[in-house]
């Protein structure tokens, strides 16, 4: 009698066990029921699973609490769930959804920083579209700490803040996205670039400095290292860039630039006055890409000392003045434009 009650009690045990299973399995497999085509599902920092599963019961994301709960139990626990914003597309199964959320796999933002901007223009662009404000982008960019090591003189992060395109979580904040910059700055700044300015006696800054100089004189990859190589044979034998790029930063960065450079621009007793002081600025101008970097710390080996824009983009190089001017008279004094660049 009694081993006939066991029995029973254990087919009951075994079929309650079989049905609880089968009850979980549904309601982990089941898909999730979107009303769009993509949902968004926010989980705020502190918040406990059992809070979560009663969140996307209430949204009609899942139908019971129960199942989802039951799995975070059996096989996730005592991980906890990951806060921060994910994104899900139909078709979706709780599982899968559970498994987003204990591993974090947290929907990722992205916004893209074009080659030559400065630290403010940047600031400026993340602004406006909506990322962070300009303050704190600017705040964070002054945190000359973050890149000491390489540059001891730096009084903030300009040349540093690397253009590229950026993923990032909802909530990231200026400070983590410069440091982001800065950090994928250095994975471009490698022991080659090292190597080679100990071969030019050039420091980081020098070197990113006149990486900034070439990123602001043309967007032509194939122009790049022709434009260094002036450059560095200019400092070479002391003679002054005349930059114009140089002047019109600094009257930027205090507000003053017009659109167009003028006579007394270029007379103005400025550090970055390349028209009258010999040698670099005293830092970058600008936050140059991966081809100006390279192009700064490996010219080219030709003995041009001047060039002159064509107006499509691309330049005349010329090693002698007479050449210079030859291309001045074709490109520019005859089409209206001021012919002092680079004489």
């Amino acid at each position: 009698m009694i081993r006939r009650a066991l029995a029973a009690l254990l087919l009951l045990v075994q079929a309650a066990a079989f049905f609880a299973a089968v009850w979980v399995i549904r309601g982990l497999y089941a898909p999730l029921r979107f009303r769009t085509e993509q949902v968004l599902f926010e989980v705020p920092k502190g918040i406990g699973v059992g809070a979560v599963a009663a969140r996307l019961k209430n949204e009609g994301l899942i139908g019971r609490t129960g199942p989802f709960l039951a799995a975070y139990r059996l096989f996730y626990a005592p991980r906890g769930i990951k806060a921060g914003e994910y994104g899900w597309k139909a078709p979706l199964t709780a599982k899968r959804a559970l498994l987003d959320m204990v591993e974090g796999h947290v929907r990722l933002r992205s916004f893209t920083v074009p080659e030559g901007l400065t630290a403010r223009e940047t600031a400026a662009l993340v602004d406006a579209q909506g990322l962070w404000k300009a303050p704190a982008f600017l705040a964070a960019a002054r945190e000359a700490g973050l890149i000491a090591d390489l540059d001891p003189k730096a009084r903030n992060l300009e040349g540093y803040l690397f253009p590229e395109t950026y993923f990032y979580p909802k909530g990231t904040e200026a400070e983590d996205i410069v440091e982001a910059m800065v950090e994928r700055f250095r994975s471009v700044w490698n022991e080659g670039s090292q190597a080679r300015i100990r071969r030019l006696g050039m420091t980081v800054r020098e070197a990113i400095t006149l990486a900034s100089l070439i990123e602001k004189e043309t967007s032509l990859a194939a122009e790049k290292r022709l434009v260094s190589a002036v450059f560095h044979n200019r400092l070479r034998i002391g003679m002054k860039l005349d930059c114009d790029p140089t002047i019109i930063y600094a009257l930027k960065e205090e507000g003053r630039f017009t659109g167009n450079l003028r006579r007394r621009d270029l007379e103005a007793p400025d550090p970055y006055n390349t028209y009258l002081r010999p040698g670099l600025p005293p830092g970058p101008i600008c936050n140059p890409g991966r081809a100006s970097i390279e192009a700064a710390v490996d010219p080219a080996d030709v003995p041009f000392l001047y060039f002159v824009s064509r107006n499509d983009g691309s330049h005349i190089f010329s090693a002698s003045f007479r050449n210079h001017q030859n291309a001045v008279r074709k490109y520019q004094i005859n089409k209206g434009f001021r012919s002092g660049r680079r004489d």
